[in-house]
């Protein structure tokens, strides 16, 4: 906190000035000098996140991370000042590190979840459990149903537990949570292909079908991608007035075309 101390505060042309050597040089020590001059800035924010019990150390650390996001994306020709535009680059960082680190298992994955989890603390009055006139005024300030707020209560008053059984005996293992928390969902590697798999019968299809004419995306669409299609090689001849076999052709043609963008893709 001493060294934090000890850097200036910019004034606002000093502020532009380095904002203007980054963006159009890409000068770091410009990037430094707006860096430093705001560490305060961090720490301040950081301070308002004590109660959830992390150190102190890691939210400025995380803090910092959003203040040199913000400093990259910062455009001098605005005319708001730095201080302004990091606020919200630093909380947001700051948020992201105690939700993935305040308990094992997360909290707060919604948005709604998330104003709650940030919010709840300082607008619970009182100790114990939340009166039902404490949980309607705070679900409707947040714009939460009330029982969201009852949820969020209940899991933050909540007691981390092991997922492993700490005794030696054996027996005990099977009533374990890691007993019964076994994911039955696919492997990664094949949540990875099936993912894939689908990026390419939409979007890779998708694409290799504007990438022919009119008249073979018509062709290929009837003979393939129709449920329940009995359309034939005669019946697009008649429609295009040409024989069977050149519509067999064209679709042949159009299919080798396809399959080529659709290779890229994968």
């Amino acid at each position: 906190m001493r060294t934090i101390k000890a850097f200036p505060v910019l004034t606002a042309e000093e502020e532009h000035n380095y904002a203007k050597r980054l963006k159009e040089n890409n000068d770091l020590e410009a990037a430094k000098g707006l860096i430093v001059s705001h560490l305060r800035l961090v720490a301040s924010i950081a301070r308002g996140y004590s109660g959830y019990g992390l150190p102190q150390a890691d939210l400025i650390q995380e803090g910092n991370v959003g203040l040199m996001k913000a400093v990259k994306r910062f455009d001098p020709d605005r005319g708001v000042r730095l201080v302004s535009f990091a606020i919200h680059w630093i909380k947001a960082e700051i948020h992201e590190y105690i939700v993935r680190n305040w308990r094992l298992v997360k909290l707060a994955t919604t948005k709604a979840q998330r104003k709650l989890f940030f919010n709840l603390r300082s607008m619970k009055t009182g100790e114990g459990s939340l009166k039902p006139d404490q949980v309607a005024r705070i679900a409707r300030e947040l714009k939460v149903k009330p029982e969201e707020v009852l949820e969020m209560e209940s899991r933050m008053g909540g007691h981390e537990i092991s997922l492993e059984n700490n005794s030696d005996d054996d027996e005990d293992d099977k009533y374990s949570p890691i007993a019964y928390l076994q994911d039955t969902q696919l492997d990664p590697l094949e949540k990875l292909a099936e993912t894939q798999n689908d990026h390419i019968q939409t979007e890779g299809l998708a694409l290799a079908l504007e990438s022919l004419d009119e008249r073979s995306r018509r062709i290929v669409q009837a003979r393939w991608l129709q449920e329940d299609s009995n359309v034939t090689l005669h019946d697009l001849a008649a429609e295009y007035g040409v024989s069977a076999e050149r519509i067999r052709q064209i679709e042949q043609k159009a299919m080798q075309k396809m399959k080529g963008l659709l290779s890229e893709v994968a």
